[in-house]
């Protein structure tokens, strides 16, 4: 089945105060749900899905203070797909320092009223996937929202099916999806100025569980830059202490000494 997207013309979305961040490319997609109590009404009112959107659009950019609705793309109990901020755009969502290294895509669940996502919103979340992952460059990675932030979101149930691969439903036992190493984000991890995101932690995860003394906390700074070098060094590569496709490559794939 084709992505059914809702244009943002077609559900009314008010126009951003100022123009994105750039995307090139992600580690992948962060679910998210919306942490409140959700109308069960909305699975046989598709009218209440386009409302919901637009007020969560309203409480973002006057609520948060944010130039736009904080999501990639909203997926609704009828495997209708809303445009977000969409793809090749930075989102809001993650967290500071969390939004380069993933989209955010929610499912319009929460945590009352409507708290379980029928088959056909996880269809719509993976066609969203499918969809970021054509168009917007994402990654393989499919992680909750509470992966690498102190949140519930995205909920216990959605967090279950995300930690099971995410699945379509009716499909075969559920695999993961197929992940040789996190992909280099496409961008230049370099000091100065300190640089944050889930591109910095996921290889700063990488080079602690090589044995180096590095804190794992998403900031590319001096320290991060050090070790960068002293592993360069070791790899026999050039020494910048710049984390490029080549370095992040070595670190998922050199052997460990």
């Amino acid at each position: 089945m084709a992505i059914d997207l809702v244009s943002r013309a077609a559900w009314g979305a008010r126009a951003p105060r100022g123009a994105y961040s750039t995307l090139s490319s992600t580690l992948g997609v962060k679910v998210h749900y919306t942490g409140g109590r959700v109308d069960p009404a909305i699975v046989n009112d598709h009218a209440k899905c386009v409302a919901m959107v637009k007020s969560i659009q309203n409480f973002h950019m006057d609520g948060n203070g944010w130039m736009d609705i904080g999501y990639s793309m909203v997926c609704c109990p009828h495997r209708k797909v809303f445009v977000g901020r969409g793809p090749r755009h930075l989102p809001a969502a993650n967290g500071a320092g969390l939004n380069s290294g993933h989209y955010a895509v929610l499912g319009l669940v929460g945590n009352a009223g409507l708290v379980q996502p029928n088959d056909d919103l996880l269809h719509g979340i993976r066609d969203a996937i499918e969809y970021l992952r054509q168009n917007g460059g994402a990654g393989t990675q499919i992680k909750g929202h509470r992966d690498g932030y102190s949140t519930d979101c995205p909920g216990d149930a959605l967090y279950a099916w995300v930690k099971k691969g995410a699945p379509r439903p009716g499909g075969a036992d559920p695999v993961p999806d197929p992940e040789r190493h996190p992909e280099w984000p496409g961008r230049l991890l370099r000091y100065p100025p300190v640089m944050r995101g889930d591109d910095v932690r996921a290889w700063q995860a990488q080079m602690d569980k090589r044995g180096w003394t590095i804190d794992v906390d998403g900031a590319y700074g001096p320290a991060s830059k050090q070790v960068c070098q002293d592993f360069q060094r070791q790899q026999k590569l050039e020494v910048d202490g710049v984390v490029g496709k080549v370095t992040w490559d070595a670190a998922f794939e050199a052997p460990i000494p």
